[in-house]
């Protein structure tokens, strides 16, 4: 009995610390039995595709251990990869671009931050309508410049291909170093960076300490209106960075398709990387195995040659089993608790 008690409580400790590996491995599983293996250079598809959810996800991770959530990283993404287009195709500039891309962005987050953090707005609310704001924006700013700044006279925003830096750029968003694909890379060592902010420093330990109870966290001398503004700030700013890989990959942004759901994706990813949408939990490792994890799912999907209508079905099942499973994980600790309990009276 006892021996059954104790391994109960290790592979619940193991779940409880390590959930996101263990759901990323058994979805690596199942793509390899669908896909009848799984190649190296797979693998590395795999880390590409997931670059620019992923670095997102890192910002959205951060909002929800805050226990808030934006929905605008989505159109945000929209609104700058288009305006860096256009700061591409005035300056011929790879730096100047990249500064723009992450400025830009952290500007949009701090008009999130400031009403969620020092205004004290419903981060939902906020975050929907900025949603909306952004997207109409990009559109419209498309339909009515001047067609030489979107790189032609189409709806969408294209690098200039004549610019001296072209192929510079998109070299850098579309090859490999070592097999390994450099957006890849930016994506871990951002997600290094990310922890190490998290876990290593006093303003990580503000941002769990603000998501786990602020009223605790303001009375032990927090800040919290800027620890929640500048969670808000910081995912504009890992937006842009995103904004930049995108053009880089793409050379081009679609206002209209241009992170459409990716909100929503960014979302699961945190789900399934182990983050508490209540907050003050959850790994910021996880988040990177949570993205990787919903591009296996992707790939998957079309392994299985499902059809692609009911995709974010498939999908929305598995974020709710892994949000039931989050729920249920306490549960199951509390029960295994009382029984310690209950043998030792």
């Amino acid at each position: 009995m006892n021996n059954n008690k104790s391994i109960l409580s290790f592979l619940s400790r193991i779940w409880h610390g390590y959930s996101f590996v263990i759901v990323f491995f058994v979805i690596c599983i199942v793509y390899a039995l669908s896909s009848r293996g799984l190649t190296w250079n797979a693998t590395m598809n795999i880390l590409r595709h997931s670059a620019i959810i992923g670095i997102i996800a890192l910002g959205m991770g951060m909002v929800c251990i805050t226990a808030e959530i934006d929905l605008s990283v989505g159109s945000m993404l929209a609104l700058v990869s288009g305006m860096s287009v256009m700061v591409f195709n005035v300056t011929d500039s790879i730096t100047l671009t990249f500064l723009f891309a992450i400025l830009f962005g952290s500007f949009c987050g701090l008009i999130n931050g400031v009403l969620v953090g020092i205004i004290k707005m419903p981060s939902f609310i906020v975050t929907l309508a900025t949603m909306l704001i952004f997207r109409s924006f990009a559109q419209w700013i498309c339909q009515n410049v001047d067609k030489q700044l979107i790189g032609g006279g189409s709806s969408v925003y294209r690098m200039i291909s004549k610019n001296e830096m072209y192929d510079t750029m998109y070299h850098f968003g579309n090859t490999k170093l070592c097999t390994l694909p450099i957006v890849g890379i930016v994506l871990v060592v951002f997600t290094i960076l990310c922890v190490y902010l998290l876990d290593d420093t006093k303003y990580g330990k503000k941002v769990y300490a603000t998501g786990s109870s602020i009223k605790g966290a303001f009375m032990s001398g927090i800040n919290t209106s800027l620890i929640k503004t500048s969670v808000f700030v910081i995912t504009g700013a890992l937006v842009g960075l995103a904004s930049f890989l995108w053009i880089s990959m793409n050379a081009s942004s679609d206002p209209a398709t241009t992170g459409v759901s990716y909100e929503m994706y960014a979302i699961a990813a945190v789900v399934l990387g182990g983050i508490s949408m209540a907050g003050g939990k959850g790994k910021c490792l996880g988040i990177l195995f949570g993205a990787l994890s919903y591009t296996v799912i992707d790939k998957i999907i079309i392994a299985l040659k499902m059809d692609s209508l009911i995709n974010d079905a498939v999908k929305g099942i598995i974020l709710i089993i892994v949000i039931l499973i989050q729920v249920a994980g306490p549960q199951i600790r509390e029960r295994i608790h009382l029984m310690k309990l209950r043998s030792n009276k």
